[in-house]
């Protein structure tokens, strides 16, 4: 099974693909680790954050297009959470705007919040999508179990990454049913036949997952993930982990801010 928005480019042949799942966790969350706890002031360290993300991405044949495209869906979540921050942070003015008596001041500090919000998510956005095109998501899953990572978290996203398409296939035949018996009226009329469906649409999928978990209990399911090949760890494996963490703390450690 495969989904084009998830894994389109996990079944590749590379380098980066070849690394065992662990290895790939534990990288990509020390990178994370290391840029949030990087101060916002550091443009230079950043920019090798980017460098180094850029590199991977060349390695694993994963098209640049692709990656930038993804990680974009953030920035309006983003905007949302982090947009009034320089305009509330006390500080240093930098500008003002006026809406009639209404006076918004934009302040430096917090343009460099914004700037930290802002920049600290993308490149983690980045760096989980890197981990998502070059690993496939049994193996993935596998590499979490692996790393004791608790047993609920690994089925939610087993059961996450199975049955969306099912969902989304539920959603468009609710909604192909509503159209054909000509959806419309008033606002209120409209908002009430939606809720009605967002509640129809809970039922079902509850309905659906006690069905699926007593078919795969009487399928003998135990909560193991299974996977044809079994892990192994190499010394290709632990020479890019530990060029990784070098990098990240010479990045973090001795770049000039």
């Amino acid at each position: 099974m495969e989904h084009s928005f998830i894994d389109r480019y996990s079944y590749l042949e590379s380098f980066i693909h070849k690394l065992d799942p662990r290895i790939k966790i534990i990288s990509f969350f020390s990178f994370i680790l290391f840029v949030v706890l990087t101060p916002p002031t550091s443009w230079s360290s950043f920019g090798l954050y980017f460098a180094l993300i850029l590199f991977i991405a060349i390695l694993s044949k994963v098209p640049l297009s692709f990656i930038l495209k993804r990680s974009l869906v953030i920035a309006p979540f983003v905007l949302m959470i982090a947009i009034f921050i320089p305009f509330f942070k006390p500080g240093e003015v930098a500008g003002g705007y006026s809406f009639g008596s209404f006076r918004l001041t934009l302040t430096y500090s917090g343009l460099v919040i914004f700037w930290n919000v802002l920049i600290k998510s993308w490149l983690s956005v980045l760096s989980m999508i890197m981990l998502s095109s070059t690993t496939k998501f049994p193996d993935l899953l596998k590499g979490l179990e692996k790393l004791k990572i608790p047993k609920v978290m690994i089925l939610i996203l087993s059961f996450m990454y199975r049955y969306i398409f099912v969902l989304v296939d539920e959603v468009m035949r609710m909604k192909r049913a509503r159209d054909s018996r000509n959806f419309g009226g008033s606002k209120f009329w409209q908002i009430k036949t939606i809720g009605n469906m967002i509640g129809t649409l809970f039922m079902r999928t509850y309905e659906r997952a006690e069905r699926v978990y007593v078919a795969m209990v009487s399928r003998g399911f135990s909560g193991e993930i299974k996977t044809i090949d079994d892990l192994h760890l190499t010394i290709r494996d632990f020479c890019f982990l530990s060029l990784i963490i070098l990098y990240l703390i010479f990045t973090r450690l001795w770049v000039v801010p």
